[in-house]
Parts: C-alpha cells; structure tokens; sequence
C-alpha cells in the first residue's frame, strides 16, 4: 500500500495513526483536504468507524483508515462509550468532558474518589475502499480513572486513565510509551497485515 487517507479532523488521533503507520506509506488526512466528518450513528465503535472509513474513502477514491475510539466507565454502565467526544460539546472540548465523568461518578456514587473505578479505552480501526470494507478491527486497554486529571501529554481522557499496572496517567506519559502499549495500538497490530 503506497497511499492512505487517515479518516480524523481529530488531530491527536492523527499524530498517534502517523506514528504508528510504516514510514513508506504517504498519507493524507481529511481535515487538510477539508473534509467534514460524517454523522456517526453507529450502536458500536465498530459501525461508526466503518462509517468514517467508507465515506471518507467514497469522496476522496483513496482506501481510507479510520478511528473509533472512546472510554468506557464500568459504574457508569459503560458511558460516556461511544459518545465520548460528544460529552465535551459542540466543539468537543475534552476539560468540559472530564468534569461531566467526574459529575456523572459523583452522582453515582460521592466515595468514588476512595475506590477504584474500572474503566477501559476502546478503539476500533477500520480499512475501506469507497463502500468495500477490508478490515475491521479492535484494541482495548484496562485501567481504572484517576481523581484528578495529571499531564499535558495526549489528549481526549488521557489525563485521567491510568492503564493497568501503571501509576501514571496516560496524559502524565511520554508519546511512545504510551503508543505502545494504548487501545490504538492494540488494535493497531491486528490491522497492520491488510496494510
């Protein structure tokens, strides 16, 4: 594969795809060529990635690569899920969407802070060319959240997730060694053959 269009206007998600794909492929992104995103209106991460791949790759010709991801809260029944960038609004501010995790767990339960909250990062990645799907795939991370956000790195919920068996946050963790070891890359490997 020489070409491949990354189906984001989400610019972390961008960086994170064009960091882990081998350096021989050229890429192009949807938000340089001014693409807006379609309605994701998927019941799973899987659908609405199929979704973003299959437009994205019908209005350009190009295979298209896209992301769905999100954070799942086990207390919270799974939420925000696969409405995880809607919880920051319109102009998915992602500070405004932390404090809504915070509002929710407190509503749920005002001891959470003394527990831990389970909680996983889910990602599923899918290949299409115009209304052909090539691959779908997914890639999960456990962790649990954490009771104030910590780190600049990231973006999105990464300031208050600590993976399993780790004590930093994702946001309180360096890009690569966070790359290795997310939801993104973990699905990551599974898509990496059909590249």
């Amino acid at each position: 594969m020489k070409k491949l269009l990354i189906g984001t206007n989400n610019k972390g998600k961008l960086k994170e795809i064009r960091d882990l794909l081998p350096k021989s492929i050229k890429t192009f992104s949807t938000s340089k060529l001014k693409i807006k995103s379609p309605r994701e209106n998927g019941k799973t991460f899987k659908e609405n990635s199929l979704i973003k791949s299959k437009y994205f790759s019908k209005k350009t010709g190009l295979i298209c690569l896209a992301d769905d991801s999100g954070l799942e809260i086990d207390i919270l029944k799974k939420r925000p899920g696969i409405y995880s960038a809607r919880w920051g609004g319109r102009n998915s501010d992602f500070n405004k969407a932390i404090k809504k995790v915070y509002k929710e767990l407190s509503k749920k339960d005002k001891n959470w802070k003394l527990k831990k909250i389970k909680a996983r990062f889910v990602c599923a990645l899918s290949l299409s060319y115009l209304n052909k799907k090539i691959a779908c795939v997914s890639g999960v991370i456990e962790g649990t959240i954490s009771h104030k956000p910590k780190g600049n790195n990231g973006f999105g919920y990464d300031p208050i997730f600590i993976p399993i068996k780790k004590k930093k946050t994702f946001g309180e963790m360096t890009p690569s060694k966070k790359y290795r070891i997310d939801h993104r890359y973990n699905a990551f490997k599974k898509i990496k053959k059909f590249l």
